[in-house]
């Protein structure tokens, strides 16, 4: 089931059935998209049943936790280990109808992810065990299968940050410590591809081949196909990261958080002029386009947190509930799947990403 379409048409209402009068109703569920942990709004009729009875709320079998309960509106966290996305109000003396929830089915938790995942053309998502700076870890990446087997797949390579695949079908990968951009080949072998990249985070490609990394003190590189290198662009400095993607207008548009809980998603044009493509967001960070040219970024809306969608006029809106959320990665089964600071999470939205430019895919 296809849950959105664009962000302006998206207002999470739940299809009516015939009731009586006095049973209770849900309307709406904002958003309908959430991972274990995250909280949703739900709005309706009759969820207390006597004024004074708090209603249960189940996802399949399993209850949520209600922190906030009205007569019309309720405010639940959805629990984990959920499976289904069926989600019921019972007052105890009667349910609602089930309304369908995208709940995110956990793929692991035993990671360390700082930015995006990156996905191959075969369906298998490449995450890292990034570490805190400084520290090596057995294993810095790991390969997730099509079938949701984790194996390792890289390791010795000291705090592996931002990812993804160039037109060669190889895996970039920034480390912050070293600044070096590696290249991965499909059989896992390492080699250096480019050094110098000061605290190397996000990476990305353009649609002729060149790879931009940024640089979170304060700069965005752009290593052409023959390794030159170019400063692209500045911006202010990061706390955390640069994020990197490529929008449908061919603009890089890049988060980097900073101190601010109002930051900004800078969009610089293909000369390097920068501009703001929106501000209002608390610590953005991962990002990935949808075919309709929605952007979907790791962030805070309005104190609110998990994906934020935000529409090519401007407007956002918080489409998936989450905390920790760092980064996320459409699937070519048109799923999505979120990156938490420990887990990667996938979520069956019925979303179809934009490809990104040049490039062996996310």
């Amino acid at each position: 089931m296809k849950l959105w379409k664009k962000a302006s048409k998206s207002n999470g209402t739940v299809a009516k059935t015939d009731k009586p009068t006095g049973k209770p109703l849900i309307d709406r569920v904002k958003p309908q998209a959430a991972i274990p942990g995250g909280e949703i709004s739900v709005m309706g009729k009759g969820f207390v049943s006597n004024g004074s009875n708090r209603p249960t709320v189940r996802f399949g079998d399993l209850p949520g936790s209600v922190l906030l309960s009205s007569p019309n509106r309720l405010i639940v966290r959805v629990p984990e280990g959920v499976v289904s996305g069926e989600m019921v109000v019972d007052t105890g003396s009667d349910s609602t109808p089930p309304a369908s929830v995208a709940v995110g089915i956990l793929l692991t938790d035993t990671l360390h992810p700082v930015a995006n995942p990156a996905i191959d053309p075969l369906g298998n998502i490449y995450s890292t065990f990034s570490g805190s700076r400084g520290q090596k870890v057995p294993v810095s990446i790991f390969k997730i299968s099509s079938q949701h087997v984790v194996k390792p797949f890289v390791s010795d390579l000291m705090n592996a940050t931002g990812l993804a695949f160039g037109p060669d079908g190889m895996l970039y990968v920034s480390s912050r410590m070293e600044g070096t951009i590696y290249q991965v080949s499909p059989e896992a072998e390492v080699s250096p591809y480019a050094e110098g990249m000061g605290v190397a985070t996000g990476v990305a490609f353009d649609n002729a081949g060149n790879l931009y990394v940024g640089d979170r003190t304060g700069t965005i590189f752009k290593i052409s196909p023959d390794r030159q290198i170019f400063v692209f662009a500045t911006l202010e400095p990061s706390v955390s990261a640069y994020h990197l993607t490529f929008g449908p207008d061919s603009n890089l548009y890049v988060t980097g958080p900073t101190t601010s809980s109002f930051d900004n998603i800078y969009r610089i044009s293909p000369d390097g002029a920068v501009n703001r493509f929106y501000r209002g967001l608390g610590r953005p960070q991962g990002m990935a386009f949808d075919t309709a040219g929605n952007l979907y970024v790791a962030a805070s809306l309005a104190g609110h947190q998990g994906v934020v969608r935000i529409s090519p006029e401007g407007n956002a809106e918080l489409c998936v509930s989450g905390y920790k959320i760092v980064g996320l990665a459409f699937t070519h089964r048109k799923t999505i799947v979120v990156a938490t600071s420990n887990s990667l999470v996938e979520l069956f939205v019925g979303i179809e990403g934009q490809p990104l430019l040049n490039s062996s895919g996310k």
